[in-house]
Order: structure tokens, then sequence, then C-alpha cells
């Protein structure tokens, strides 16, 4: 009872109770009225809290990903960096090695690019970017980059809320941003406000409304016109799913989003090259989040689309043109066809691989199973990398994986990860 007690206290709303409950798992840990478990070597660093949007404080996946097993952890929030030195603290706690990220949109490419699905579901010419092992150094500076891509990003947020509310009006529900979504966030802690925020709102309100099961599927289908499929029907017909709201998320964010969504201008998305080269001002490493064309979704959230493999060569063109030193892409998210391609043309560019599993769901898993073969040898190395740069970077950016004294010194990105993983503490 204890433990789960102190479980539930890992998303407390005071930070300090989170710490001190993670403080105490790990003490029962090591004591071992908590079973320890084994450490793989699994990496992952992308792992969204509710610093953006998530079931999880940082504390608690921290927790989560040191009882998966894993080695290292990476914190990866959109649009905001306010996780990060509680993610460290708690990882520091259990013993577990970790790196700080931010995910962020770009406009990539001007005219080439502006009428293309790049990586991002609901708008063409877009682009997320990760911005990889932020030092401590870095951070006021990306909080300040950041803050007029909230402020624009809260004013398409309302806009967005009022035109989904005009979709909603036929099912009786009418969503107020104050009331019903900003709470949904940690927005006034320096939190991002994103899509899925608007839609969560609207599972609660929908499954108040209906309940679960037969009645909320009728809804989303007969009323709202959605589909909604097998794995999703099954999971929704569970009404004892303790993540219920979260897998109508999921429908609504595969089926909903185009009836309600508002392109974001260029203060949400500033030009690549823009955010290329703050990354490196900060002591960060850049990275084009390879997607894929898409099939299955694991979580539901993603109906089948084309992205970007239809055009690599060119794109890849452009992301050595701007400035990009790395891809970041996850092995369970694409075929075993697309990962050798995406694999060389790293290698060709001389990019620097990264892989994370993007942690937003209650269904979804901390470990990557695909990524434990060994041709990904290469992305364990690599997470290892991240952490050593963050730590040689942490007073002064110019000592990062990035900085022109690295790339001068070890011009393969293979031998630079090597050497920076070697620093690791």
């Amino acid at each position: 009872m204890k433990i789960k007690e102190l479980e539930n206290r890992l998303n407390s709303e005071k930070l300090s109770d989170r710490l001190e409950a993670v403080s105490e798992l790990a003490a029962m840990e090591k004591r071992g009225e908590i079973e320890a478990v084994p450490v793989t070597g699994d990496v992952n660093n992308h792992i969204h809290t509710w610093y953006s949007f998530s079931p999880y404080s940082p504390t608690k996946s921290v927790w989560l990903a040191h009882r998966a097993g894993l080695a290292t952890a990476g914190i990866m929030d959109h649009d905001s960096i306010s996780g990060a030195a509680e993610f460290r603290a708690a990882a520091e706690i259990v013993g577990l090695k970790s790196t700080s990220g931010a995910e962020i949109r770009v406009t990539l490419g001007g005219e080439a690019f502006a009428s293309r699905r790049i990586n991002n579901p609901d708008q063409n010419g877009i682009a997320y970017m990760t911005l990889h092992a932020v030092p401590e150094c870095g951070r006021s500076a990306l909080r300040e980059y950041l803050a007029p891509v909230s402020a624009a990003r809260g004013k398409r947020n309302r806009a967005m809320t009022e035109r989904l509310n005009a979709v909603t009006e036929k099912v009786g529900i009418c969503l107020d941003y104050d009331r019903d979504i900003l709470p949904l966030s940690k927005a006034h802690e320096g939190g991002s406000v994103t899509e899925r925020h608007i839609l969560f709102a609207l599972s609660h309100a929908l499954t108040r409304k209906y309940g679960r099961g037969a009645g909320l599927i009728s809804a989303l289908t007969d009323e709202l016109g959605l589909a909604v499929s097998a794995k999703n029907a099954s999971w929704l017909s569970d009404e004892e799913n303790p993540g219920y709201e979260y897998d109508v998320l999921g429908v609504l964010k595969g089926n909903l989003v185009s009836r309600f969504y508002i392109d974001a201008d260029g203060i949400e998305c500033p030009e690549a090259k823009i955010a290329v080269d703050l990354g490196k001002q900060i002591g960060a490493i850049p990275a084009y989040a390879y997607l894929g064309d898409v099939g299955n979704s694991v979580t539901g959230d993603k109906k089948a689309q084309c992205f970007e493999d239809s055009y690599l060569p060119e794109l890849f063109e452009e992301l050595h043109r701007v400035g990009y030193g790395a891809v970041t892409y996850m092995p369970s998210r694409n075929t075993p066809e697309q990962l050798k391609r995406i694999s060389a043309m790293c290698e060709e560019h001389n990019l620097f691989q990264i892989s994370g599993e993007d942690i937003n769901s209650p269904r979804q898993s901390f470990v990557c199973i695909a990524a434990r073969a060994p041709e990904f040898e290469n992305l364990r190395v690599a997470a290892y990398a991240l952490i050593g740069s963050e730590d040689a970077a942490a007073a002064n950016a110019a000592l990062s994986f990035t900085g022109d004294a690295a790339e001068k010194a070890y011009p393969n990105v293979a031998e630079r990860a090597v050497a920076f993983a070697a620093k690791c503490k």
C-alpha cells in the first residue's frame, strides 16, 4: 500500500512531494523492500512529460524509466525545457543517467518544401526538430527563444478551440479554453499547450456525456463521423480501461485534427536555420526528426499517410545546407527497409544518428524492443554521447558535441560519438 501511495505522489502538484516520494521509493528499492529491476542496455532519449503532453511528471517518467530497466533516459518536451531540472534531479536520485532536450517546429526550405508534408501530419512545409543534450548553461537562452513561440501558440490554440466547438456543437459540447484546456497543462509553470490538450479536454467531455462503451463509440462514429478502427473500438468497449480518455484522444487525434487545425505561422515555426544556429550556440545538438511513411500506429493516433520517403535525397541536401548535424528516428515506428535507408543516408552525409521512443500515452512502453537489434548498437552509443556532451558543456556551450573544437578534433561523427560517450559520468 505504501508503495502505491508513493507512486501516486510522483504526480503530486508539489515538486518537493514528487522528489521526496521518488527518494523514498529508491531507498525502499535499495533496502530490498521493492524488488530491483536489472538494468538493461536499453536507452530512450525521447520521453515527453506533463510539461508538454503526457500522463507523467518528470519525476514519474524517471521512475517508470528506471523500473523499465533503462540504462539512460532523456526528457523531450514540445516547446518547453521546464521539466529538465526536475528530470535530472530525479534521475540522480534513482541512479539513472539522463539527458535533456526539447522538441520544436520549424519552417523548412522555403518554396522547395512549402507544399510538401515533411514530418508534420498537420501542416505542409513545417518540420519537427529536436534539440538534444541541452546543457544547463543553455536552458535560459532556450526558454527566451520559446517565450514568443508559446505566446503565438496560445493565441492559435484559442482560435482552434472555437473552430472545434463549431464541430462539436452537434453533440452539445462547447469547450472553454481557460476552464477546460489550460488546467490540463503546465502552462503556468512554463509548459506548452498543444492540440493534444485540446483533444484531451474533448475526450473528457465526451466521456462525461456518453459514458464509456457503446454510447461513446456511437457518438464518435454516427454523430461526429469519425472512423474508429477495430483496435480502438476494442479499447473503448472496455469500460474498466484505466487509460480510457487517452484512447478516446487517440481516435480524435487520428481523425479530427484536420477539421479544426489552423496553420502555425513563422513566429511559432521560424526558419530552420534560426533554430539550428540557436541550438549550436547553446551547446545542444539539433536533429531532424525522421518520421517516414506511416502504416499502423501503436497508439491509434496516426493514420496511414505519406511523408518524406519519396524525396529523402532532396531533404538531406536541405538538412546539410541548413546545418543540421543529426537525425533522430524510432526503430519501432519504421520498417527494416526504411531504417536501413535512413541509416545509410546519415552515414553518407556524416550525420549523427540518435533514437528514442516517443512517450506521451500510458499505452506506450519506455523500452523500444526493436532497438535491441545488433545493428542499432550505434544508437546506444549515441545516448551516452548525448549525456557526455551535456556534462562537458554544462558551464560552457563551446565544449559540446557540436562545438568547433569537437568538430575539428573528430570530423567523423561516429568517432565523435564514441569520444563523447567516454565523457559520460
